[in-house]
């Protein structure tokens, strides 16, 4: 947080989201890693974006692609070692970009020291009491203890050969931690100031709304529900416990000027969410409302005003994604044909024109699409404990393209990448829309040079009347119009200083934003 009347740096800043695994390979073994991000530092100088959150590069067995951490004060070797993420720190602070990592504090790898432990140690230990060991219900504890089911499919619960029951709200190698044991903030303390201390400036905290459980671990109410989602009322998450687990991360946070904590909090009720952001809480905290609204004007324009008003009671600063490594490509999420990315790249203008926090999803400038998968290649450990019913999250991870004709179109030296490439990404690579005055890619740095550069994009913001199918709207002395009808609207008097698709007339044609001043 910055001092006195300081604006602190993450406040309008934009975020680009690495996915270190898609991003860039510097080993040739197929999975990016570390240096292929310091490699490509002056590519996101260049695109425009302020600061980078990094998704997990712990030790981690990989089970769910990092967020199963084994160890988390250390680097996997898969991305390099601390020599490499200290040369990152440095390169991106040398360039002016701030570089936040991801943390996973809700649960463990199986893998883990504490876990690996737990499992030798007996029921009632100290060592079991770190996680949520419990005996079953019913005839010789034959039954789970409860009816939780896992985020990604199945039961919440693994027994193991001596009876008991351990909990795991993710995958059977995730366990939960136990935040009522002193031990866990002590050790998650020691974490957080492994990475301050060596220059990162803040941090990502994976599913924020965790952590704290319900006395007596009750029964869910309901547990016919959709895979990776919940409801507000539901015992497993958003408990009132959490923010005092909040507040004692943010006393350490506060003990290096300028770090930030962003939280990944799926709260839907405002009053709720907004208590996440209270003064000695998180200081950003991710609304999905725009992620998950239509493109429908009044869907959008409905997410615009929550967004802000879920913030607006803690003077808390909005945060806005379109896109990131848990949810459908926007080109494909969207429309198919040419309509997706149309209506992708008007969204775009739209994101980049909302006052506060926003976050650009590796690819998503390049207009990367979803991408349909061979069976054989899908990880995620959604696709297994689903019963292959649910394809999971693999097809918005693929490498990115930079160059040439053919996978692996420059992201590594190995052509059989973690993920199969596309071969028609021809058109996508990173070399092929730099030359592309029309590109997505060209779009973006446009947008974000002028977001940069333009006097007004520190006012806030104020609808404007808007035709039917039309959401207008002005900050300070811009202004942005999206039409999502079907019919060319009209666009208000002003210079046209950036528009998402061809211009006819004095009319914005459908599926198509204008920026004016």
């Amino acid at each position: 947080m910055g001092t006195g009347d300081r604006i602190p740096w993450w406040e309008g800043c934009v975020f680009y989201q690495v996915y270190p695994r898609s991003f860039a390979d510097s080993t040739g073994d197929g999975v990016g890693d570390l240096d292929g991000v310091t490699a490509h530092l002056d590519y996101l100088r260049e695109l425009g974006v302020d600061a980078l959150w990094l998704n997990p590069v712990m030790v981690s067995p990989m089970t769910d692609h990092g967020y199963d951490v084994a160890d988390p004060r250390d680097i996997d070797p898969l991305f390099g070692d601390l020599a490499a993420l200290d040369r990152l720190v440095a390169a991106a602070h040398e360039r002016g970009l701030k570089l936040t990592m991801d943390l996973v504090p809700n649960h463990t790898s199986s893998a883990h020291p504490w876990f690996v432990e737990a499992l030798a140690a007996k029921p009632g230990s100290p060592a079991r009491d770190r996680y949520f060991f419990r005996d079953g219900r019913g005839p010789d504890g034959e039954q789970a203890p409860n009816n939780w089911i896992s985020v990604f499919g199945g039961p919440a619960w693994t027994r193991v050969p001596d009876g008991q029951w351990y909990l795991h709200l993710f995958d059977v190698q995730q366990p939960d931690l136990n935040w009522d044991n002193p031990e866990v903030l002590a050790d998650f303390e020691k974490t957080l100031r492994f990475w301050l201390d060596r220059g990162v400036d803040g941090f990502r905290i994976d599913v924020s709304h965790g952590m704290a459980k319900p006395p007596g671990l009750p029964d869910m109410p309901v547990t016919d529900i959709k895979l990776l989602t919940h409801q507000d009322d539901d015992p497993r998450f958003n408990r009132p416990g959490v923010h005092a687990i909040h507040r004692a991360i943010r006393r350490v946070i506060d003990d290096y000027p300028g770090a930030v904590s962003v939280g990944e909090v799926w709260v839907h009720d405002n009053a709720q969410f907004a208590a996440y952001l209270r003064p000695d809480e998180l200081h950003l905290a991710f609304n999905f409302r725009l992620l998950q609204a239509d493109f429908d004007a009044g869907e959008i324009r409905d997410a615009i005003d929550n967004s802000l008003a879920a913030v607006a009671s803690v003077d808390a600063n909005p945060t806005w994604a379109l896109e990131n490594h848990d949810v459908q490509r926007s080109i494909s999420r969207y429309g198919d044909g040419a309509v997706g990315p149309a209506r992708a790249r008007a969204m775009a203008l739209v994101l980049l024109a909302l006052p506060g926090t926003v976050f650009v999803y590796n690819g998503q400038e390049l207009g990367l699409p979803e991408v349909e998968l061979p069976d054989a290649a899908l990880q995620d450990p959604v696709w297994e404990r689903s019963g292959h019913t649910e394809r999971g999250r693999d097809g918005c991870r693929v490498p990115l393209p930079w160059s040439g004709d053919a996978p692996p179109f420059g992201f590594s030296e190995q052509a059989e990448t973690w993920l199969p490439m596309p071969s028609d990404w021809v058109s996508l690579t990173v070399q092929r829309q730099l030359d592309d005055a029309e590109s997505t890619l060209s779009l973006y740095r446009r947008a974000l040079q002028i977001r940069r550069e333009q006097a007004g994009f520190d006012a806030g913001l104020q609808w404007l009347p808007a035709p039917e199918g039309a959401v207008v709207f002005r900050r300070g002395t811009l202004v942005c119009v999206l039409n999502t009808g079907s019919q060319p609207v009209a666009l208000p008097d002003g210079e046209l200083l950036l528009i998402s698709g061809p211009l006819s007339g004095a009319e914005l044609a459908p599926n198509t934003a204008a920026w004016l001043i």
